[in-house]
């Protein structure tokens, strides 16, 4: 594991440098994307309600710190503000002031029953990008319902086609739809800010889970306009691409062949020593192979095959094979791995209380601007008296008459 230094904890580098980003969010959209431009530079102030972002009750904990948070929150700057209270929404108004791109995932509504729309921010900051983030965008018919990552996936299509055929729909454990929605809205963020360069002026970035999540479905959508084709579960296989399935190993593990392309079907069946299926009409071409009854009877043929090795010895041979495989990895294998090591997939980052934490590495890499992580997720609040002097100009009467009045809260002490 790449251990961070803590002398690389302190000024922001990266392509993204120089551009001041307010979040208002909670959870994981926003944020995943917030964390994605601090991790490219850029100097991100998140503000939070007095109790926090619920996410930093999610996901394991050591003792009272959220893990999740640790990494989610990674390179940004905390201030508690009570946005109910008017000089916390004064407050945000004077940091928005001075923002480059504004991120946002409250349902359509709210930011404007707290005075933070769109209208009234641009009127003071005309260059203001604001990144919307919602469950089914900022207008339509459903666009004042909740919508989570999961329930989006559901309306989107996504839900329908994950599982098993003979099972009910099942989901992936992971936000996926939160973060793909996540990369969407950064890049909305970019363009946006490159618009700028010629217009002057900014604009909103309206990004919506339900198309985040249908967007995936693209294939799908000529097909079922031009032939009537509702694509159905499929299991562990790829639709229409056979062979592209888990199979069994005679240590009972699994392990994913991927032969799509016909030079490497043809590999596969070298490796196999069965040439008849070279020739078998079913299996001839691309096409044929993905109708499913073929795709049936090929994967029953490929099982009857890897059965007869451990996982460990199948996954050698076939890679020797140039045919793309892998057994299914654990965290605990990819802690294990060297791909992951090599390419500083796990970061040791400093952390106050634990000392350090493990987190993923940075996504996408650039050769000559690479992103970076500096810090872990700071504790609620810790740097709103910075922010306020540094920022604002704040006086210290001025910053305790906030904190007294309740429109900024500070860390408590433990």
């Amino acid at each position: 594991m790449t251990e961070i230094p803590l002398s690389s904890q302190a000024t922001p580098a990266g392509p993204l440098a120089g551009l001041k980003v307010i979040e208002i969010c909670s959870t994981i959209a926003g944020p995943a994307c917030t964390r994605l431009l601090a991790d490219f530079g850029a100097d991100v102030i998140k503000i939070e309600p007095p109790e926090g972002d619920p996410v930093r009750q999610m996901g394991q904990h050591v003792g009272n710190v959220s893990l999740y948070a640790a990494s989610i929150l990674r390179n940004k700057r905390s201030i508690a503000l009570d946005l109910k209270n008017e000089q916390g929404r004064a407050i945000a108004h004077e940091l928005i002031a001075r923002a480059d791109i504004l991120v946002e995932n409250n349902r359509p509504g709210v930011m404007e029953r707290l005075g933070l729309g769109y209208d009234a921010l641009s009127a003071r900051n005309p260059g203001l990008v604001m990144v919307r983030i919602s469950g089914y965008g900022q207008s339509g018919p459903y666009a004042e319902r909740p919508g989570y990552g999961a329930i989006c996936e559901a309306v989107g299509g996504v839900r329908h086609l994950t599982g098993d055929p003979d099972r009910p729909p099942a989901r992936v454990a992971l936000a996926t739809t939160d973060y793909l929605s996540s990369v969407y809205a950064a890049f909305g963020a970019m363009a946006a800010i490159h618009s700028r360069h010629a217009s002057g002026r900014g604009q909103v970035v309206d990004v919506a889970l339900y198309e985040a999540a249908f967007s995936q479905l693209e294939p799908a959508v000529p097909a079922f306009e031009k032939l009537g084709v509702v694509p159905k579960r499929e299991g562990p296989n790829l639709p229409s691409m056979a062979p592209n399935s888990l199979y069994p190993t005679r240590d009972g593990g699994w392990v994913l062949i991927a032969a799509n392309s016909q030079p490497t079907w043809k590999r596969l069946v070298a490796l196999m020593q069965q040439p008849q299926l070279l020739t078998d009409p079913r299996f001839e071409t691309v096409q044929v192979r993905g109708k499913p009854e073929h795709m049936k009877a090929l994967d029953a043929l490929i099982s009857d095959w890897t059965r007869g090795f451990d996982a460990p010895t199948l996954e050698v041979l076939v890679r020797a094979g140039e045919v793309p495989t892998s057994r299914v990895y654990t965290i605990a294998d990819i802690y294990a791995d060297p791909q992951f090591q090599a390419r500083d997939m796990l970061l040791q980052v400093p952390h106050s209380t634990l000392g350090h934490t493990t987190q993923s590495g940075v996504v996408p890499r650039l050769s000559a601007t690479p992103g970076s992580v500096r810090h872990s997720g700071p504790d609620l609040g810790v740097d709103g008296v910075d922010i306020l002097r540094r920022e604002l100009g704040k006086s210290e009467q001025e910053i305790e008459t906030l904190c007294s009045g309740g429109a900024v809260c500070l860390p408590q002490p433990v």
